[in-house]
């Protein structure tokens, strides 16, 4: 039986992610890494609090690592706090999970990421990409929804008045960037983990809508 380790469970697709994990057989126990506890009690659940800005090796240990971590810069309140989680903070816990024996990295990044992008939220989304790519994990999924629907525990004002957009014109919209429901990507995580795909992967919103 394998170990999960989420990272970002208290977002809006790390929460739907990790109490899918809990209720899945497929893994034995599930590990979430938080600044503080979350009201999620599981006997599979392992909580474990730490400072993002000096991690603990011994505490990225699992077989999956799961990363759904993300802000916004006015979340983030600066470009360099925007980098530090959407970038520093999901590559220090490759590189220590790949240490430590993990074989499957999964990420939630953005549809549009590219690390040439002009925007600097697609352009920080791409680097990203780009570094997990260049750590060579035996698989590496990456994942790239676009507007997320779903209860946030935080508001995001821009993404309220997106989505009213795209719900009015919803039937002129492509797949590809139509609202997708966040429990959709959680979903399309815990089944895709579980294919044995090999090398890297990478799965746009649209492929995701049946999940």
């Amino acid at each position: 039986m394998k170990t999960a380790l989420v990272v970002g469970a208290s977002g809006l697709i790390g929460n739907l992610l990790t109490i899918k994990l809990l209720e899945s057989n497929f893994y034995e126990k599930t590990k979430i890494i938080v600044r503080k506890p979350l009201d999620i009690t599981h006997p599979k659940l392992e909580q474990i609090i730490v400072n993002f800005d000096n991690l603990e090796e011994s505490n990225i240990i699992a077989d999956d690592i799961f990363c759904c971590l993300g802000s916004t810069m006015r979340q983030a309140g600066s470009k360099e706090n925007f980098y530090k989680v959407d970038f520093t903070y999901p590559l220090n816990i490759a590189k220590i999970g790949l240490k430590n024996g993990a074989k499957q990295f999964l990420i939630v990044t953005a549809m549009g990421a590219d690390e040439k992008s002009f925007f600097y939220y697609n352009r920080v989304k791409g680097e990203i990409e780009k570094a997990l790519s260049d750590l060579r994990y035996p698989t590496l999924i990456i994942f790239r929804p676009s507007m997320l629907s779903g209860e946030r525990k935080e508001k995001r004002l821009g993404e309220k008045i997106g989505k009213v957009f795209m719900e009015f014109f919803d039937a002129l919209i492509p797949d590809k960037y139509k609202i997708i429901e966040g429990s959709k990507v959680a979903q399309a995580m815990l089944e895709l983990a579980q294919k044995g795909i090999k090398n890297k992967d990478i799965f746009e919103s649209g492929s995701l809508q049946k999940y």
